[in-house]
């Protein structure tokens, strides 16, 4: 269970731990050693993790009883929890019997109470524990769900399973080593969580133009309209890139540098150039994405010289890539850069030529 948070005084506490016997608490600031000091708990975070843990306590308990799921460890996350269970297997009309049981427990308004036991009391043997911390001292606590549970913890609890309002299993996941996770949440996270989900779906509902019943049918109308159309694009863009090629090669006399940027190609684009044009003669430098930030890149020529720019071209555009038989292409950082590039080909090709 997650520590305790508030304040000391007007000095907040950032974090809580235990060693030994001793809780030690972190403060951003020194206090005065002997001070009278008001302590102030942040109790919305202290029961959440209460009605959590409590919670846990509950959902294990039955799940043991009703089919011998035993649990093997459980995290108390930030927003949902999740309970490691000792089975490859839990169906979903195993969790809805579940979730059903643990809530008609909590109708029933069943006793949580806290006790202490001397390390050495033969009853600690009798109560569920996964083993005392090595360096424990002073009594043992035992939490008792009336009738239903009796469990060595330290952590902070209910006094009554109707604190707990209401669980929520929200289904299982495959978990380590053959055994499976039940996600939970419990109390006022299940109403934060509908409060999330509603406001989720009135957004949806001013979007899609439609009720709620009819969402989701509206996402797959839009899911095909937009494969539809990205498709289209991608032809559109194949023709393009044919396009470009032939107009290049058309001309009486083929410049030696062939540059060119695209906003919306992608690597495909940039490949078809390069092989409608050729690269045995002509040294391609090709680029797609935002002018500013962010794209791909692709040098193609003839192999000596792209085996020398290429790592030249992707460090000047801030990116990384890789290449073989005569091209070079990656990602570019910073596509600003281009016209550096630019230059740094332009001067090669002029080494290469002099006459030229």
């Amino acid at each position: 269970q997650p520590d305790d948070r508030g304040l000391i005084g007007d000095v907040p506490v950032l974090r809580v731990t235990r060693r030994g016997p001793e809780a030690v608490h972190f403060v951003p600031a020194a206090l005065e050693p002997g001070a009278e000091v008001l302590l102030s708990l942040d109790w919305e975070r202290r029961f959440d993790h209460m009605q959590q843990h409590s919670g846990q306590h509950l959902i294990s308990a039955v799940a043991e009883q009703m089919f011998g799921f035993k649990t093997t460890s459980w995290e108390l996350g930030r927003q949902r929890s999740v309970i490691e269970l000792d089975t490859p297997l839990v169906t979903a009309e195993q969790v809805q019997a579940l979730e059903e049981s643990v809530n008609e427990k909590i109708r029933d308004r069943v006793p949580v109470t806290v006790r202490e036991l001397a390390a050495d009391d033969p009853e600690v043997e009798t109560v569920k524990s996964r083993g005392l911390p090595d360096d424990h001292t002073g009594p043992v606590r035992v939490v008792d769900i009336q009738g239903i549970d009796s469990n060595l913890c330290c952590g902070t609890h209910v006094s009554n399973l109707s604190d707990l309002q209401v669980i929520k299993l929200l289904g299982v996941e495959k978990g380590k080593k053959n055994k499976t996770n039940l996600v939970f949440l419990v109390g006022n996270r299940v109403l934060k969580s509908i409060e999330q989900s509603h406001s989720t779906e009135k957004a949806l509902t001013s979007l899609l133009k439609n009720g709620p019943g009819e969402h989701i049918e509206a996402v797959k109308r839009l899911q095909s309209s937009v494969k539809l159309l990205q498709k289209n694009n991608l032809n559109l863009l194949r023709d393009i890139a044919v396009l470009i090629a032939r107009d290049f090669k058309s001309k009486p006399a083929p410049k030696q540098l062939f540059v060119l940027h695209r906003k919306e190609g992608d690597s495909e684009f940039m490949n078809i150039i390069a092989n409608e044009i050729g690269t045995e003669e002509t040294l391609l430098f090709l680029t797609v994405g935002d002018e500013k930030e962010a794209g791909l890149f692709l040098l193609a020529g003839p192999v000596e010289a792209v085996e020398n720019l290429g790592p030249r071209v992707a460090e000047l555009l801030g990116g990384k890539g890789a290449g073989k038989r005569g091209r070079f292409q990656g990602k570019a950082a910073k596509m600003s850069r281009r016209g550096e590039v630019q230059a740094l080909l332009q001067e090669f090709i002029s080494h290469q030529n002099p006459g030229a």
